[in-house]
């Protein structure tokens, strides 16, 4: 195979063979790659597996072990149909280069690139149309054939969401049965414009590692909540005010840093969740930042700054006790560095303090002492003053609660007479921390769990 041509696309690091190391005379490949070795094994085979030179049962074993390979993998992602072509498009939809990620969410781009990227493409397409038939014969491997058209049992995998699951496995259809090169190249740039590609693009949420000794990471969520906006009863001002300045964020427009303050329970969390499902199909992707990790967020922004993705970076439950300085790191980032924070990115709090900074009567009596009291005070403001929206989510009151109640009890079938529903949602609330949306949700979960 010409894999070892590639000129854009990294599988080539992954198939070239001169650093493999020899088994009783049988190339085996490092297991560099989580992914990759099994393309590296199988290009190894097409061009070998009846050389001579090589044991047929070495090269036999080899296929063997590049069939179970191609199962493990989609068990685990939940891949079905053809699982040769599904494997190939996995790395195609996962391989960050100079093309992909040019054409991720804006489309198809112009310049040279094209032509260099159809070269790779034509490669590309021999391994997809590649014939099985001589290699399974010489060796007496029929079960390769067993792989092309294979039916999943555990389609419900949580490696990906099921739509982009779906998406891969229909994707793999279209280019298997491209007539062209130029077919295989629009086919694959569509889901570019349409999915983005690696992991900023087959998953919706992240979260940050710092491994000791390296710079810090950004790892993919694979099972998030999925939470709708219309799933929380109620606080129609607050949520159109988040989903204002959600969509003018992801349609390039201006926006602001929002910070979602109020009482526990009330939904500022699920919100946010709630956001990023709306609007992942138009580029959205959220990073989950805790303030232990306030001190790696320029190393996290340089890594998405040049990408075509929207972030927000979330960070939940927001406070700072008077001794904790992290939240200067945060001012920095925001707005007072020298380098202006990009236009892709913005930051998305939630807080049951409305300054975040917790205060003290005895922060007043220090201030008494002071020569610039205002000073003090500024400096604890003006980490608030940096999140140009702010939104109000509050406690319901009476009326507002047994309507939470009765339209969460409707969503889940609860029959109960409503009378009967409302006497036991108030007495609950008086048990359980008092009226909001988390309490609500648990008496629910509890009349479902014990009741029906």
């Amino acid at each position: 195979m010409r894999t070892n041509e590639l000129m854009l696309y990294t599988l080539s690091d992954r198939v070239r063979p001169p650093h493999r190391g020899m088994n009783n005379g049988m190339p085996f490949g490092e297991k560099n790659n989580e992914y990759g070795d099994i393309l590296q094994d199988m290009t190894f085979l097409m061009d070998n597996y009846n050389n001579e030179y090589y044991n047929q049962e070495d090269l036999r074993s080899l296929l063997f072990e590049c069939i179970n390979g191609l199962l493990e993998i989609s068990v685990s992602h939940g891949f079905e149909g053809n699982l040769w072509h599904t494997y190939l498009t996995f790395l195609l939809a996962s391989d960050e280069n100079a093309y992909s990620t040019s054409c991720e969410i804006v489309g198809e781009v112009k310049g040279s690139i094209n032509q260099i990227v159809l070269h790779d493409f034509e490669v590309l397409k021999e391994l997809f149309d590649y014939d099985f038939g001589p290699m399974e014969e010489t060796l007496h491997a029929d079960c390769f054939s067993l792989l092309l058209d294979y039916q999943n049992v555990n389609t419900g995998s949580k490696m990906f969401n099921k739509r982009i699951r779906d998406r891969i496995c229909m994707l793999s259809q279209s280019l298997g049965a491209a007539k062209s090169v130029q077919e295989f190249k629009d086919c694959l740039t569509r889901f570019y414009q349409e999915f983005g590609v690696g992991k900023l693009g087959l998953h919706k949420a992240f979260r940050v590692e710092h491994p000791e000794g390296e710079i810090a990471q950004i790892v993919p969520i694979a099972n998030i909540a999925h939470v709708h906006l219309d799933d929380l009863v109620g606080y129609e001002i607050a949520k159109k005010k988040l989903i204002d300045n959600t969509k003018a964020f992801v349609e390039g427009r201006k926006a602001n840093n929002c910070l979602l303050y109020g009482d526990a329970g009330t939904g500022k969390s699920s919100s946010i969740k709630a956001i990023l499902n709306m609007y992942y199909g138009k580029g959205l992707r959220m990073i989950e930042v805790y303030k232990h990790q306030f001190r790696d967020l320029n190393d996290i922004i340089t890594q998405i700054k040049n990408r075509n993705y929207k972030f927000i970076i979330y960070m939940d439950d927001l406070s700072f006790e008077e001794y904790e300085i992290e939240y200067k790191y945060l001012k920095a980032v925001i707005e007072g560095g020298l380098e202006k924070k990009p236009d892709n990115v913005l930051i998305y709090a939630t807080s049951n303090r409305r300054h975040l900074i917790r205060e003290t009567f005895k922060d007043k009596a220090d201030r008494d002492e002071e020569l610039h009291t205002n000073d003090t005070v500024q400096e604890k403001l003006s980490l608030v003053a940096r999140f140009g929206v702010t939104i109000y989510f509050g406690s319901p009151e009476k009326k507002e609660f047994e309507h939470i109640v009765k339209a969460l009890a409707k969503a889940n079938g609860i029959g109960m007479p409503e009378e009967k529903l409302l006497l036991d949602a108030n007495q609950w609330e008086l048990n359980h921390g008092g009226r909001s949306g988390r309490t609500a949700q648990q008496f629910i979960d509890y009349l479902l769990g014990t009741r029906l």
